[in-house]
């Protein structure tokens, strides 16, 4: 980045991500702990990393305020990365996606679809980025030692060019080689961080949540990274919260030219990435089932896959390790399709709890030419919920 050198965004960059690990650490407010009620059991992290072996890594841009000058600032934006297996396995899982609506970008789908296999992180940024962060992944992998003639990494994004200098590409290979390095199990950074540092979800501040369920023997873990919806859709365990709130829009504080007085943004925004993961024994027909289904979770908050918006949801399953072993036949094991609506329940679940925790973990943001999104209020979010009688004591 240009306005201060790569020496102090580097180190802005390591030290937004640990305070926001350090936060959510420190017991940091989720949506849980301000009496949203959900549905199902989480795991014990209720995050996806309750998926043995999946490791989450952010690598987080923020520099700059004041008026958009392309290619300096201001910069609101990050890189995220999802290991199915872990950053040191390169052991290929089933997998399936699904797009709910397709003004969006997911690399790598089309062999995903095709082979039924995921191959090395599912990684997420901002639209303009996705080159970027698609190329530094096969250079990551060959350094890491894992040995591909080819490699067709699957990289999706959402529009950050509300608050991030979106045509500046500030994005580099050496901030996707950050996320992927960072990568780990445990609790999850959520809100302003990695790809989701500059998203605006429901018209307040979005980013990047987590939640998991548990059902039977097996868990289904969801991330996501929001970046969608309109206000007056916007609902929470049934409550019209963004009929409750419905001031606190996205406004300037300094209008940009062409602009008078200080004019709030009152409009649809678009996407929304989802990854699921699962340890349960899923084939890749039945990953596609189970991604379909992150949509009602997106339904259940008011989205609606709007024509601008890019819904775009993968999912993959833990099990049947060295199921893409090439040298002779695997035996792998199936979940019967009877057995397989606890984990679209949980997934529903786990996807409306993730998108929720996105919005009360993020926290109010400027950026371009002085636009103010700010965060889903804790209090007024309460209050909504007391209002119809659907808040859980604390």
């Amino acid at each position: 980045m240009r306005l201060g050198g790569w020496t102090i965004v580097l180190l802005a960059t390591l030290c937004a991500q640990v305070a926001a690990a350090q936060g959510q650490a420190r017991g940091r407010p989720r949506a849980r702990d301000l009496g949203v009620p959900f549905d199902g059991t989480p795991g014990p992290l209720n995050a996806i990393t309750d998926v043995a072996g999946v490791e989450v890594g952010h690598a987080t841009i923020i520099a700059g305020q004041g008026r958009l000058v392309v290619g300096q600032g201001p910069v609101r934006t990050g890189v995220t990365a999802v290991f199915p297996r872990g950053k040191t396995n390169g052991d290929p899982v089933f997998g399936g996606w699904f797009t709910l609506n397709g003004n969006g970008e997911m690399t790598g789908t089309t062999w995903l679809e095709e082979s039924g296999f995921l191959a090395g992180p599912v990684m997420i940024t901002n639209t303009h980025s996705v080159g970027v962060v698609r190329d530094a992944v096969i250079e990551w992998l060959l350094k890491k030692g894992f040995a591909f003639d080819w490699s067709l990494p699957v990289v999706a994004e959402t529009w950050d060019g509300a608050l991030n200098d979106i045509n500046g590409f500030h994005v580099t290979k050496q901030h996707a080689f950050q996320a992927l390095d960072s990568g780990r199990g445990g609790p999850v950074a959520e809100g302003n961080v990695g790809g989701g540092t500059g998203m605006v979800c429901n018209q307040f501040k979005g980013g990047i949540g987590t939640a998991s369920r548990r059902t039977g023997d097996y868990t289904v873990g969801v991330l996501v990274q929001c970046n969608y919806g309109r206000r007056s859709r916007f609902s929470v365990a049934g409550v019209p919260v963004g009929q409750e709130i419905p001031d606190l829009l996205p406004c300037y504080e300094t209008p940009p030219p062409g602009r008078r007085g200080r004019p709030c943004v009152d409009g649809e925004n678009g996407s929304i990435i989802i990854v699921i993961a699962s340890d349960a024994p899923l084939l890749p027909h039945q990953l596609k089932r189970i991604a379909k289904r992150a949509a009602l979770g997106v339904g259940r908050l008011g989205g609606t896959g709007g024509n601008p918006s890019g819904d775009i949801f993968v999912a993959f399953s833990t099990a049947n390790p060295g199921a893409a072993t090439p040298d002779s036949p695997r035996a792998v094991s199936m979940l019967p399709n009877e057995r397989i609506d606890p984990l679209f329940e949980a997934t529903i679940q786990a996807t409306e709890e993730a998108i929720v925790n996105a919005m009360v973990a993020a926290e109010t943001m400027t950026g371009v030419d002085g636009l103010r999104v700010t965060a889903l209020p804790h209090d007024r979010l309460r209050a909504a919920l007391r209002k119809y009688n659907r808040l859980v004591p604390r």
